[in-house]
């Protein structure tokens, strides 16, 4: 099932704007679905994003054409800069692992997030981080061509939802994904 969806701003009770995903039928769209649509809308690079409910844990995966063990030597100076900058935004994290696997002829870096503690800036430092070190082999959408006002919307919508998911967490398990220009989220 396609479902078609716009952003409407609206008036919280407590005053400020609040940003959501609407259905074009008019139903809401939680937060947790509107985040992986903005995630994905606005970082062409990242292929899926998986959430763990239960863990309330965020997996992301990139797709490279590199070899394994030429990949390997990068999971430790990219955890490391990770938690360094978490460090210096005075953040723990719960939840920060890194790996590689082969994934049918492609190499897939797996990088999960406990939604507690994950924000828009530290994934904005992973992927300048990957597109410098990876920029011949990190497999990225093609897709239409987005104005700078539109990644400006997602980079908004991203930094609300993920404070509003900090305090209310996800009640679903599920997967994003790219396929033929456009981006699916199902439940699992």
């Amino acid at each position: 099932m396609h479902s078609e969806y716009f952003l409407r701003s609206v008036r919280s009770p407590k005053g400020g704007d609040k940003m959501k995903f609407k259905y074009k039928n008019g139903g809401q769209v939680s937060d947790g679905v509107g985040l992986l649509i903005s995630i994905l809308l606005r970082y062409p690079e990242i292929g899926t994003i998986n959430v763990d409910q239960e863990l309330q844990l965020l997996k992301l995966t990139f797709f490279l054409n590199k070899e394994l063990t030429a990949a390997q030597q990068f999971v430790k100076p990219l955890s490391e800069a990770i938690s360094l900058f978490n460090e210096l935004e005075g953040r723990e994290c719960r939840v920060c692992e890194l790996c590689f696997r082969d994934n049918e002829g492609f190499l897939a870096l797996e990088v999960k997030r406990d939604i507690e503690t994950v924000t828009y800036n530290e994934l904005n430092l992973l992927i300048d981080i990957l597109r410098e070190d990876f920029s011949d082999s990190l497999l990225t959408d093609l897709g239409e061509d987005v104005s700078e006002d539109e990644l400006l919307m997602q980079e908004e919508i991203i930094k609300h939802m993920l404070e509003s998911l900090h305090d209310n967490p996800l009640d679903k398990n599920m997967v994003a994904l790219r396929e033929e220009g456009r981006v699916l989220v199902f439940n699992t």
